[in-house]
């Protein structure tokens, strides 16, 4: 049996696509990833992270944005001519925006302050390299990998270089603590309850 590379797509092919399709589907590269079902433990975390998240933005200038909601991200050292390349769409499970001119009626276009992505089994690889190194190629300042199989949480955060470090992995208990946005915390016994 022989693995089939997937195949490219435009981003055209991928709107009309997405237009058809009752799936939750990301494009990176021209290809189409099919994001899984949510389980119910990834719905709670989910939903204490933007409670938390909503709460503690509340009368300031970012704004929260749970799943489903589209980014448009661009790499930051993309060939202008390559537009199957240049355009990637994501759909991350929390996202905070500060940077309300890019807001559109169904998307956001840029690179969010910080996203959050939950894991879950069918998706680990793709959460844990294939998106750290497209949010990190596309200047998100800080990327939060929640693994609810594991309870931990793992916190990168963009450099002045502009490549991402590990700051804090954190494995059941303790806080896990925003370097963008000053303030904000997570008890991880909480998050995790």
């Amino acid at each position: 049996m022989s693995l089939t590379e997937p195949q490219v797509i435009t981003i055209a092919e991928y709107n009309k696509l997405k237009e058809n399709s009752e799936d939750r589907l990301e494009y990176i590269d021209g290809i189409v990833y099919m994001t899984p079902s949510p389980s119910t433990k990834h719905q709670r975390i989910s939903s204490r992270l933007h409670a938390r998240l909503f709460n503690f933005l509340a009368g300031k200038e970012c704004e929260v944005f749970p799943a489903p909601f589209d980014i448009e991200l661009r790499a930051i050292d993309d060939d202008p001519g390559d537009q199957t390349k240049k355009t990637k769409v994501v759909i991350p499970d929390l996202s905070v925006i500060c940077d309300k001119t890019k807001l559109g009626e169904n998307k956001y276009v840029g690179s969010p302050e910080l996203i959050i992505e939950i894991i879950s089994p069918s998706n680990q690889a793709h959460d844990l390299v294939k998106k750290l190194n497209l949010y990190m190629q596309c200047g998100v300042k800080e990327y939060w990998i929640v693994n609810p199989l594991l309870n931990t949480v793992q916190i990168y955060a963009l450099n002045e270089e502009g490549q991402y470090y590990q700051v804090e992995v954190l494995k059941e208990i303790g806080i896990a603590r925003s370097e963008v946005l000053q303030g904000f915390s997570m008890d991880l016994e909480e998050l995790f309850k």
